[in-house]
């Protein structure tokens, strides 16, 4: 289940080369797969697509929009993320000083409409 979970995975980044997000959203949720197999069931759904995965990030980056501007962070977008795939994940949470990533994930309400 795994293998035709990543298989997906790496079909959308590939279908969807010319769109950074999703390229992005495709690396977490295959880091993901890496640590917790057991949501390759969620990912298997065929209704469910890391582009429209995008637009739930949309709806609620809309809900905080200050002007012109919504920003979600890498944290509040990878677990919108995992929500709507089903994931009943919450991120691990360190603080600032101790926090190292290695995706840099910024995403403004311009860049999706």
């Amino acid at each position: 289940m795994i293998t035709k979970a990543i298989k997906k995975i790496n079909t959308e980044i590939k279908k969807s080369k010319n769109n950074s997000y999703v390229k992005v959203v495709g690396e977490f949720l295959l880091e993901h797969l890496n640590a917790n197999p057991e949501a390759a069931e969620n990912i298997m759904n065929t209704e469910k697509t890391i582009t429209k995965s995008l637009d739930e990030m949309r709806k609620a980056a809309v809900k905080k929009k200050v002007g012109n501007c919504a920003v979600l962070t890498d944290q509040e977008g990878f677990e919108i993320v995992l929500k709507y795939f089903g994931i009943d994940t919450k991120l691990d949470t360190k603080s600032t000083e101790d926090a190292k990533t290695d995706i840099d994930f910024d995403v403004k309400l311009e860049d999706l409409i």
